[in-house]
């Protein structure tokens, strides 16, 4: 692999990786409620609850 090529795959993973909203962001709350329940983890939850309901 060369310089280019390293440097390629590291500036896509870090846009990549900064796709996600805050949590506790509106857009987060709202991608939250738009996801089924059913496929929430305890940890997205207890965010849920902390960040978009009990503000």
């Amino acid at each position: 692999m060369t310089l280019k090529h390293i440097l390629f795959v590291l500036i896509m993973a870090s846009v990549l990786g900064g796709c996600s909203p805050e949590i506790g962001s509106e857009s987060w709350c709202q991608n939250m409620k738009d996801k089924d329940k059913g496929d929430w983890t305890a940890s997205e939850a207890t965010d849920f609850a902390k960040h978009c309901i009990f503000k």
